[in-house]
C-alpha cells in the first residue's frame, strides 16, 4: 500500500471515453490498496480554445482575467473524472487549486508555488477518498486565481507529492517513458528504466519534451521519486508498484551502474547571431548581451574570438522565434560599438549527449567529434558541462547526426 500522486495530461483526458479509462485505471490502484491523489490537465484542445476566445476579445488580455479564464479548463476535467469515479463506487472529491489552497506568488500566467495546505487532503485520504485536483493553477495571497505557465500541471503534481510526502509521483503521457532519443528520429531508441534528476534536467533543457524543467527541478529539490508512464498501457503491480512500466527519475545511487551516455537530446528551435569586429576591451560582453537580455531574449551558447587587430567576434545562440528581434537589437549595438557587421543563421540545430557517466570517463568529446566528422558534419559551436556535450550544426544534418551518435555510443543496446 502506497500514497501515489498521478498526473494525467490533456491527451489522456481528451475525451469522455478516455476519462472513463482513467477512472478504470485509478480503480485498479485502489483495489491494490493504494491511496491516490490525481492531478489533471484540461481536456486536449480546451486551453487553445480558451486562448482563442480571449484573443477574440483582446489581443493582449488583462493578465488577471486571462488566468480566471484559462483555469476553467481543468475545472471541467476534475468534475468529469470525479463523476466517473463515483459512478464506479470509488469515493472521489474534486478540488480547484484555490480550494486546496495551492498558494502562489502573484505573477499571473507564470506563477510559482509557495506552499500547499495538506490538511483537507489528509482528511479525505483518511476517509478513503480519491482526491482529484486541477493542475496548472493556484491562488495568491489576495485570493486571485493564478496559473503556473507551461508544464504547470506536472509542477502541481510534483508539488502535491512533496507536500503529502507521497511514495511516488507518476506522470502519465502518450509515451511510455524516457527514451535514449526521440524514437521518431531513431526507431531503435530504447526506453530507459532509470535516469537521474540531473540527467533529466539536462535532457529537458536541451529539447526533450517528455517533462517540463520546473517539475523535474521541484522533484529533485524535494526528493520526490518521479515516474513517466503511458496512460494507454495496463498497469503492473509487480513488487508493489508500477516498476514494470515507465522510467523512474531518481537520485544517482552508488550501486547503480551508470551508462557512459544516457541519451541524446536535440533542439530544432535554434538560431545563431554574430557581431563582427567589436573592440576587445573589458565590458564588451555586457555591452552586447545586456541589451539583448533587456529585450527579454534568452541567450544559450556563447563564443568569443580574439583577433590580432584588437577587435573580437562575438557569437551566441537564441531561440529561433527570437531571431529577428535579437538581430535588430544587435544591429543597434553594432552601431554604438563601431562593429563591422552583424550576421545571423536561423537554419541550425543543437545536438547534445547527456550522461552522468561522463564524470568518470575521458574521450567522449573526441569520439563525438570524430563520429560527426566521418559523416561530413561540420560543427559550428561547442558547449560542455560536467554531464553534457552540445554541438551546433546545420539543420540538414540533424537526423543523420542523431542517428550516427546513437549508434556510435551503443544506445540501442540493452
Amino acid at each position: 500500500m502506497a500514497l501515489i500522486v498521478q498526473k494525467f495530461g490533456g491527451t489522456s483526458v481528451g475525451t469522455v471515453e478516455r476519462i472513463e479509462n482513467v477512472a478504470d485505471r485509478i480503480g485498479l490502484f485502489r483495489k491494490h490498496g493504494d491511496d491516490i491523489v490525481v492531478v489533471v490537465s484540461a481536456m486536449s484542445g480546451e486551453t487553445n480554445r480558451l486562448v482563442k476566445l480571449a484573443h477574440s476579445i483582446d489581443e493582449k488580455p488583462e493578465a488577471r482575467e486571462y488566468d480566471v479564464l484559462l483555469s476553467t479548463g481543468e475545472q471541467v476535467t476534475i468534475a468529469l473524472l470525479s463523476m466517473a469515479l463515483n459512478k464506479r463506487g470509488i469515493k472521489a472529491r474534486s478540488y480547484t487549486g484555490t480550494q486546496v489552497h495551492i498558494l502562489t506568488d502573484s505573477t499571473h500566467n507564470k506563477a510559482r508555488i509557495l506552499s500547499i495546505e495538506e490538511k483537507k487532503m489528509r482528511t479525505d485520504l483518511n476517509e478513503g477518498r480519491v482526491i482529484v485536483v486541477a493542475g496548472f493553477q493556484g491562488v495568491d495571497e489576495f485570493g486571485n486565481i493564478t496559473t503556473l505557465g507551461r508544464g504547470g500541471s506536472d509542477t502541481t503534481a510534483v508539488a502535491l507529492a512533496a507536500a503529502l510526502k507521497a511514495d511516488e509521483c507518476q506522470i502519465y503521457t502518450d509515451v511510455d517513458g524516457v527514451y535514449t532519443t526521440d524514437p521518431r528520429v531513431v526507431p531503435e531508441a530504447r526506453r530507459l528504466d532509470k535516469i537521474t534528476f540531473e540527467e533529466m534536467l539536462e535532457m529537458a533543457s536541451l529539447g526533450s519534451k517528455v517533462l517540463q524543467i520546473r517539475a523535474v527541478e521541484f522533484a529533485g529539490k524535494y526528493n520526490v521519486p518521479l515516474r513517466v508512464l503511458s496512460s494507454f498501457d495496463e498497469p503492473s503491480f509487480d513488487d508493489g508498484d508500477d516498476a514494470a512500466n515507465g522510467t523512474l527519475i531518481t537520485y544517482e545511487e552508488d550501486e547503480m551502474e551508470q551508462a557512459l551516455i544516457s541519451g541524446i537530446a536535440f533542439n530544432r528551435d535554434e538560431a545563431k547571431l554574430t557581431i563582427l569586429g567589436v573592440p576587445d576591451k573589458p565590458g564588451v560582453a555586457y555591452s552586447i548581451l545586456g541589451p539583448v537580455g533587456d529585450s527579454n531574449v534568452e541567450i544559450d551558447m556563447i563564443i568569443q574570438n580574439i583577433s590580432a587587430d584588437g577587435t573580437t567576434d562575438f557569437t551566441f545562440t537564441v531561440h529561433r522565434n527570437d531571431f529577428t528581434q535579437a538581430k535588430e537589437v544587435l544591429r543597434q549595438v553594432a552601431d554604438e560599438l563601431g562593429a563591422r557587421e552583424v550576421v545571423g543563421d536561423d537554419k541550425i540545430v543543437k545536438i547534445s549527449l547527456v550522461g552522468v557517466g561522463m564524470r568518470s570517463h575521458a574521450g567522449i568529446a573526441s569520439k563525438m567529434f570524430k563520429t560527426l566528422a566521418e559523416e561530413g558534419i561540420n560543427i559550428n559551436m561547442i558547449s560542455t558541462s560536467e554531464i553534457k556535450i552540445s554541438v551546433v550544426v546545420d539543420e540538414k544534418y540533424l537526423e543523420l547526426g542523431v542517428r550516427t551518435l546513437h549508434s556510435a555510443f551503443g544506445l540501442e543496446q540493452n
